[in-house]
């Protein structure tokens, strides 16, 4: 498949809103449909920050969930977390989580409650979801620019 195809065969969606978060979640997580799609990567970006970012609290490694209904109960998918929370320290980087959606993956996928900690400012932070049609599989941390690809 040439890059055109595979460009128009993508299909990108944004699971968290760009915002500023000091302590709490953050505001707007949603899920990302995975119907029809082999392979997805969730892409999390920080601006400035200067607390941790995690799931369900700032200790927690962000963590991938799944469900089979959009408003059904979510749960975590195995091997997808990130190694350690986001640092206060890691302004300006991209974690990634890739899923082979060709393994048992629910079709609806989100951030399980994505979470700034406490700090003077808080943590810029936004996410959003790529998925890849089946002969365009991107799993490459080094060659997609990220500080962290982790592979589920």
């Amino acid at each position: 498949m040439d890059l055109r195809a595979i460009l128009k065969a993508i299909k990108v969606g944004e699971l968290v809103p760009p915002q500023l978060k000091n302590t709490g979640a953050f505001a707007g997580n949603t899920y990302y449909d995975t119907l029809g799609l082999a392979a997805m990567i969730v892409l999390m970006h920080t601006g400035a920050v200067d607390a941790a970012i995690g799931s369900d609290d700032a200790t927690t490694a962000v963590k991938l969930e799944e469900c089979d209904t959009t408003d059904g109960t979510y749960t975590a998918i195995t091997s997808a977390a990130l190694a350690a929370v986001i640092g206060a320290t890691e302004d300006n980087t991209f974690h990634g989580i890739a899923l082979d959606l060709s393994r048992s993956h629910k079709r609806y996928v989100q951030i399980d409650d994505p979470t700034a900690g406490t700090g003077t400012t808080g943590c810029n932070f936004a996410a959003i979801a790529i998925g890849f049609p089946s002969d365009a599989l991107p799993f490459n941390a080094a060659g997609m620019g990220l500080a962290e690809l982790i592979q589920a």
